[in-house]
C-alpha cells in the first residue's frame, strides 16, 4: 500500500567553496573586519583612571559590584534604563539600515559574517582557492589531506579560543584574569564560558556558515517586513543581461540563402557556385543577440551562501556585494559597462528598461519609513543623552514608614518615620548633611545619631538611614491631616544638594 512521504523541512548542507575576489566591496569588508575584530579583541585592555577605589578598565561589566563602566560613564543597577535605551536604539538602527540599504548588517558587520570571512581567509591560505579546495574535498583521506585539514582546524581553534577569551575579559579585570587563566586559578565560570564560546565560534564559523544564517537566525524572515521596492539592495539587471550566453550567434536564413543560390545559378557561369551563399548575409542573415551576461558563473562562485543572484531576490542573500565585484571584473575584461549586478532599487526597473535614468539614491533613502525610523532613533538617543547629563551625583530615595502612620511620644509630640537611602556614586568617601524644609515647624533626628545630622557614605556604596521627623503638640502639623515637607541632603565638600518631597502625617490622619 503506497504511503506518502512527508517533505523534508531541512535541506542537507551542500559544501560551498567561495572563490577569491577583489574589488571595492571586498576591500571594504576587509576594513570592516579589521576594525570590528580590533575593537572586540583590544577594548578590554584599554585603561581608564577613575580613582584609587574604582576599576581602571575602560569598558567593564562588573557583576560583583553590579556596575557597568564605559570610559567616563558609570551605570548603576537602578539606571538599567540606559542599557534598555541603547538596545532600543540598536533595534531602530537595524530597522533603519535594513529599510534603506537591505541586509547591510548581515553582509558586513554581523559577527557570524565577520568570523566566517576570517575562517574562509584562513581556509584559503592553507588549502588554496576555490578549485584547489574543491579538489581537496573530493580527494581521498590521505596524509596530505589530513595535514591540511588539521592545520586549518588548529588555526580555527586558536581564533575561537581568542574569541571566547576576549568575551570574559569584559566582565573582570583583563590583565589579572589573563594571569589567572594561565595559572589555572580563575573561577570555573570563566573556563566554562570560554569553552562554550570557543565551541560555538569553531562550529558556526567553520562548519555551519550558511546554515546559521538560513536556519538559526530569524532576521532573514523578519527583514522582509522592513524592505520594499525602494530599498537599495543587491540585484541583477536581467533586462540588460538576458538572454545570457557567450557572444553573439549568427544564424543564416536557409530558405533565403537557397533562393539567392538559385538566382546566382540563373545569372550564368560568371558567378561562383557558392557566391550567393557567401553574399547571403547581406540579405538573409538573422543575428541572435545575447545580453551582457556571458554566464561565466563568477557571481555564483564567489557567493558565501552559494546562491545565484540572477534568480532574483532570495532569503539566503546577505547582500555582501561580492557578486558585484566579481561581475564588474568580468565586465571590464569583455569591454562591457559595469553594474550588471549592483546596488539598486527594484522600483527603478521600469525606468531602466526604457533607457531612462533611475531616481537619485537619496530619494530612495529619504522616504516616510526611513524618516520615521530616524526620528524615533534620534528621540531615544537625545533622551538618553539628556538623562545622562542631568542625573545627579547624589542618589536619594525617601520611603515613609506607614506601619504605624505616626507615633505619639510621651510628651504628646507626633513622630513620623522615614527610611532614607543615600547613594555615593563617587570614588571617595563623602560627608552629607541632612535637613528639611516645610511651612510648619518640624524637627529632624537621625536614628543612632540624635541631633548629629552629618553622615559619611563610603565610596561607591549606599547608606540606609532611618530618619525621624517630629512635631511638637502645639504645632499645627501635629493635629493636621498631612503636611508637605522636603528632605534635603547636601555634600559638605562640594555643596551639591538633592531633595525629595514627602508628607508628614498628624493626628487627624
Amino acid at each position: 500500500m503506497p504511503t506518502d512521504t512527508p517533505p523534508s523541512l531541512y535541506a542537507a548542507q551542500e559544501p560551498i567553496f567561495p572563490r577569491r575576489v577583489t574589488g571595492f566591496f571586498r576591500r571594504f569588508k576587509w576594513w570592516i573586519m579589521i576594525v570590528t575584530l580590533g575593537i572586540y579583541y583590544l577594548t578590554p585592555w584599554i585603561r581608564w583612571d577613575r580613582g584609587p577605589t574604582l576599576p581602571d578598565q575602560a569598558v567593564l561589566v562588573d557583576l560583583a559590584s553590579r556596575r557597568f563602566y564605559f570610559f567616563w560613564i558609570e551605570i548603576w543597577p537602578h539606571e538599567f534604563y540606559f542599557v534598555a535605551g541603547l538596545l532600543i536604539m540598536a533595534g531602530l538602527g537595524l530597522f533603519l539600515f535594513t529599510s534603506a540599504l537591505g541586509r547591510v548588517w548581515c553582509g558586513y558587520t554581523c559577527p557570524q559574517t565577520v568570523w566566517t570571512d576570517l575562517f574562509i581567509l584562513v581556509e584559503r591560505w592553507i588549502e588554496g582557492d576555490r578549485n584547489a579546495r574543491v579538489r581537496l574535498y573530493k580527494a581521498k583521506w590521505d596524509l596530505h589531506k589530513w595535514r591540511l585539514r588539521i592545520t586549518k582546524w588548529a588555526v580555527w581553534l586558536i581564533i575561537a579560543i581568542a574569541t571566547g577569551g576576549a568575551w570574559v575579559f569584559y566582565f573582570t579585570d583583563a590583565p589579572q584574569l589573563a594571569v589567572d587563566l594561565v595559572q589555572f586559578t580563575a573561577h570555573p565560570a570563566a573556563y566554562i564560558t570560554i569553552a562554550v564560546l570557543t565551541a560555538t565560534t569553531f562550529v558556526f564559523g567553520g562548519f555551519m556558515r550558511e546554515q546559521v544564517c538560513i536556519y538559526m537566525c530569524p532576521w532573514p524572515r523578519i527583514q522582509a517586513a522592513m524592505t520594499d521596492v525602494d530599498t537599495i539592495t543587491v540585484a541583477y539587471r536581467d533586462w540588460r543581461g538576458e538572454p545570457r550566453g557567450k557572444g553573439n550567434v549568427r544564424k543564416r536564413d536557409r530558405a533565403a540563402a537557397e533562393k539567392a543560390e538559385r538566382e546566382a545559378q540563373a545569372a550564368g557561369p560568371g558567378v561562383a557556385k557558392y557566391g550567393a551563399l557567401e553574399n547571403a548575409p547581406l540579405i538573409a542573415i538573422e543575428v541572435e543577440e545575447h545580453g551582457d551576461c556571458i554566464d561565466c558563473m563568477a557571481c555564483v562562485n564567489v557567493c558565501p551562501m552559494g546562491i545565484d543572484i540572477r534568480n532574483g531576490q532570495q532569503m539566503e542573500c546577505i547582500t555582501c556585494a561580492l557578486c558585484i565585484d566579481a561581475c564588474d571584473d568580468v565586465m571590464d575584461k569583455i569591454g562591457k559597462p559595469r553594474g550588471l549586478i549592483d546596488y539598486m532599487a527594484l522600483s527603478d526597473e521600469v525606468a531602466e528598461r526604457a533607457g531612462e535614468a533611475p531616481k537619485p539614491i537619496w530619494k530612495h533613502i529619504l522616504r516616510p519609513r526611513t524618516i520615521l525610523y530616524t526620528v524615533l532613533w534620534l528621540l531615544v538617543g537625545v533622551g538618553l543623552v539628556y538623562a545622562l547629563f542631568v542625573r545627579s551625583d547624589i542618589e536619594l530615595t525617601v520611603s515613609p514608614v506607614r506601619n504605624p502612620t505616626y507615633v505619639t511620644l510621651s510628651d504628646g509630640s507626633i513622630r513620623n518615620i522615614y527610611d532614607v537611602r543615600l547613594r555615593n556614586k563617587q570614588g571617595e568617601d563623602r560627608t552629607f548633611h541632612m535637613s528639611l524644609s516645610s511651612d510648619e515647624i518640624l524637627r529632624i533626628e537621625l536614628e543612632g545619631r540624635g541631633d548629629e545630622l552629618n553622615m559619611v557614605v563610603p565610596a561607591q556604596q549606599t547608606l540606609q538611614q532611618r530618619v525621624y521627623v517630629i512635631a511638637r503638640p502645639q504645632d499645627p502639623a501635629a493635629s493636621s491631616d498631612t503636611t508637605p515637607l522636603r528632605l534635603w541632603v547636601e555634600d559638605v565638600g562640594t555643596k551639591t544638594r538633592a531633595s525629595k518631597e514627602t508628607t508628614f502625617n498628624g493626628k487627624a490622619n
